[in-house]
């Protein structure tokens, strides 16, 4: 143990603690009571310590470090507040408070590897909206709110953004023949600087085979107006995450001219009792992505499901 101790420039007794807490101990034995870390168990605790030194916290650092090098047998933690790992009967909430887990900690130790498996192996295991409502939001959100306004640890943010970006784009099929005639347009309020989510549910939509432009990028006000009259459109998608900039007028700025489109309003920005009366609200994104499908081709078909390629 001194001799792992100096190679990770720990003292003894902290590595007694993070066996005897989080099952980060030696695994193999030698005769008598003594045993011998091997290989696997200094790669994990490397690992601890690159969370640790990206700022995680201790229970986060041994829960990712298990996750990467997981033990040939089951760890066995003192505190009854540290999961060992995943429970084959969990729930869908605990599922998803699992993954939600695994990706803070991925991204707490700046592994864009792993925190790009995890994200695609959630969205394949759940679906698409549901790993962002249930999973990607949230820590999204959580990692916002806990480095908001300092500058140091929020690369941590910036680095789980770009990769949801890249993963919400990865699952977005190209559709050969999209069971809608004309398009969904997906835009944001001017200023919006929220758009993540409507990259989800252009995903969704995909997934669907519902057509979509999407304009990731917020567009002024006259230049959705012409995007709008180009593209003709049968429903624009207007998003605002943020009250300041979710102004209705909006709406009457897209809507002139011959050709008609639904008219539909998500997020938390808008005000319902301030929408113009031809503007729908869509409560969320799961209840958005139902909505414009049976508006736009009617009941949804069989063995289409809401996940990339197909896969719920």
């Amino acid at each position: 143990m001194a001799s792992v101790a100096r190679r990770l420039g720990v003292a003894p007794s902290t590595l007694r603690t993070w066996d005897r807490r989080y099952g980060l101990g030696p695994s193999r034995h030698t005769d008598g009571r003594h045993r011998r870390y091997g290989t696997s168990d200094i790669g994990r605790l490397e690992l601890m310590q690159r969370a640790l030194l990206s700022g995680a916290s201790t229970a986060e650092a041994a829960r990712y470090a298990l996750e990467q090098i997981p033990r040939s047998g089951p760890a066995q933690p003192e505190e009854p507040g540290e999961p060992p790992g995943p429970d084959p009967a969990d729930d869908g909430h605990e599922v998803r408070s699992r993954l939600a887990r695994r990706l803070s900690t991925a991204a707490l130790a700046m592994d864009v590897h792993a925190v790009q498996h995890m994200l695609a192996d959630t969205i394949t295991e759940l679906g698409v909206l549901p790993a962002w409502t249930g999973v990607v939001e949230p820590v999204l959100s959580a990692l916002g709110a806990r480095w908001r306004g300092a500058s140091a640890g929020a690369e941590v943010e910036y680095l789980l953004t770009e990769c949801v970006f890249a993963a919400l784009v990865r699952a977005t099929p190209v559709l050969d023949v999209p069971r809608n005639t004309r398009p969904v347009l997906l835009g944001a309020a001017p200023d919006e600087r929220d758009t993540m989510p409507m990259y989800a549910l252009a995903a969704s939509l995909a997934g669907r085979r519902i057509g979509a432009q999407l304009f990731g990028v917020p567009l002024p006000a006259d230049v959705l107006a012409v995007a709008v009259r180009r593209s003709a459109p049968a429903a624009i998608v207007l998003w605002a995450h943020r009250r300041g900039v979710a102004d209705t007028r909006l709406f009457a700025r897209v809507s002139r001219g011959r050709q008609r489109s639904r008219l539909f309003a998500c997020g938390p920005g808008w005000d319902p009792a301030a929408l113009p009366e031809k503007v729908e609200l869509l409560p969320d994104l799961p209840g958005a992505a139902d909505r414009i499908e049976h508006v736009l081709v009617g009941a949804r078909p069989p063995r289409v499901l809401d996940g990339p390629l197909g896969m719920s």
